[in-house]
């Protein structure tokens, strides 16, 4: 056993590994053309031999046979932007390995994508939200402005009425929308903005606008008869590692090893990242305290752990030629660190539900 009882799975560091990846982009077809990045040219493969291996216990190697006999009947959606879908991939890709799933639904904007392992009868789902409430991007002469309007106090309708019924599992996410122009709804009213500079407006931070969607969004899971007996997985902020400026201004990201540890200086240097996962936790503290009911909630706080992998990330390997000369530095390779969010993902439902994974 590996003792979880008393284990902080998210305090640790990565250390050497040397055995073999799960999966290879040859032996997992479905990996998405940005996320492949062997195929688009990386050549480096020392970013794919190392492990999380939390401070006070062990955390087992993925084990596609044994999660899928242990989920047999159940379902699971991921929901959020294009990283929770990332995550999505890497799961699927893992258990692709034992059984190959069917394709049930894929809608036409590719923002909903339903997955069926038919021996076990377990379903995966992707369910696609920018902020998990709603919003409204603002049009200027019929162009889309990246700029919106976010009703901080109501549900997104496009994932919410998409929820698989029953639902067992969600694994739920946002953060990386938040950080742009955004002018605040509540009750139907204006009640600030986000990286404005009109007058007469209150002005908010990226962290409040996220608070509070997190907020609305851990209430309708909380209230909503959808989730009876559901468990809900937070996961929290997955850090970009933009150097020598943004994504659209000439930053990239070509390390090809880990940082080792994470001290003051990367720590202040990430400090967006950092406080992301502040508002996650204390919000879903927030929702504990208020009483669950028949539900569960659960953090999956990969934050740290990924501060440390600046060489995740497809950097200029993601195959999009119309964009030449942008880096991916927020998405994952796959294979690749991001593997590891299953690693922790399975030892969270463990330690939860007593499942036997070893």
């Amino acid at each position: 056993m590996h003792n979880y009882e008393n284990c902080e799975l998210f305090n640790g560091h990565w250390v050497r590994d040397w055995e073999p990846v799960f999966y290879t982009n040859t032996s997992c077809l479905t990996i998405p053309e940005p996320r492949n990045c062997f195929k688009n040219g990386r050549v480096d493969t020392d970013f794919l031999n190392w492990r999380w291996k939390p401070d006070a216990c062990e955390l087992p190697r993925f084990n596609g046979k044994l999660f899928l006999q242990n989920f047999r009947g159940k379902s699971m959606a991921f929901i959020g932007d294009s990283v929770a879908r990332n995550h999505m991939e890497s799961l699927h890709c893992l258990l692709s390995q034992e059984e190959t799933p069917v394709n049930l639904y894929e809608d036409s904007e590719d923002r909903i994508l339903i997955w069926y392992f038919p021996d076990h009868d377990f379903t995966l789902t992707v369910l696609w939200s920018k902020f998990l409430v709603k919003e409204e991007e603002i049009i200027i002469n019929k162009t889309n402005t990246g700029h919106y309007r976010l009703h901080i106090d109501k549900i997104g309708e496009d994932w919410y009425q998409n929820i698989p019924s029953p639902l067992d599992y969600a694994i739920i996410s946002s953060g990386h929308w938040f950080i742009r122009k955004l002018y605040l709804y509540k009750d139907g009213a204006l009640l600030g903005c986000v990286s404005c500079d009109e007058p007469n407006i209150d002005k908010f931070d990226f962290g409040f606008a996220l608070r509070m969607s997190i907020r609305t969004g851990l209430k309708y899971i909380k209230d909503g008869d959808k989730f009876k007996g559901t468990t809900t997985v937070l996961r929290t902020y997955s850090p970009a590692h933009f150097e020598n400026g943004n994504w659209n201004t000439g930053g990239n990201c070509k390390n090809t090893s880990p940082f080792h540890d994470l001290d003051g200086n990367t720590i202040s240097l990430y400090n967006e990242s950092m406080t992301m996962r502040g508002v996650q936790l204390e919000e879903m503290e927030r929702a504990i305290k208020s009483g669950l009911k028949d539900r569960r909630f659960e953090a999956l706080d990969v934050t740290k752990a990924m501060l440390m992998r600046p060489d995740g990330h497809p950097d200029s390997h993601y195959g999009k030629v119309w964009m030449k000369g942008y880096h991916d530095c927020t998405h994952w390779c796959l294979p690749g660190p991001i593997d590891a969010w299953n690693d922790l993902l399975a030892a969270i439902l463990l330690k939860e539900n007593s499942f036997k994974f070893n």
